[in-house]
């Protein structure tokens, strides 16, 4: 029995969680325009397009989890959150494939400019998560131990 074990966690308010993860979202329309008018200046319109569709992509996807993963219900109790969270994981993953699969089928694009935007978008979700989430809560009481 783990009896004797220490459990620490991180308490997450959820208003500020969902407030965060659209702030995210945000950065990643942001930095997918920035990544359009770039490629607009370097390849014209075709990169522009294109730059815009990859970060469109991951801006989609990650609004969609957000969505999914901080609903009114998320915070009525650990197992559904959970289960909200990997719902909307599972989300983000499904669209980022189905749109790069109807991007890259049905519209000339340019590759290049196309996942470099996206990435760009992938980059500001690990860099928001990377250095934001301690902000959420703090380490949970230490339980006295009953042996």
């Amino acid at each position: 029995m783990l009896s004797s074990a220490r459990t620490n966690g991180i308490a997450i308010d959820l208003p500020k969680a969902r407030h965060f993860a659209l702030r995210v979202v945000a950065g990643q329309a942001a930095v997918t325009v920035i990544a359009g008018l770039l490629c607009w200046a370097l390849a014209g319109p075709n990169g522009a397009l294109s730059a815009l569709l990859g970060g469109g992509i991951g801006t989609v996807a990650s609004f969609a989890m957000a969505l999914l993963s901080f609903g009114d219900r998320a915070g009525s109790d650990a197992q559904y959150a959970m289960r909200a969270l990997l719902v909307g994981e599972a989300v983000k993953v499904a669209l980022v494939i189905v749109l790069f699969v109807v991007v890259l089928k049905l519209l000339k694009v340019s590759p290049g400019a196309l996942f470099a935007a996206y990435a760009a978008t992938f980059l500001v979700y690990w860099l928001a998560l990377a250095t934001a989430l301690p902000i959420f809560g703090a380490p949970a009481p230490q339980r006295e131990r009953n042996d």
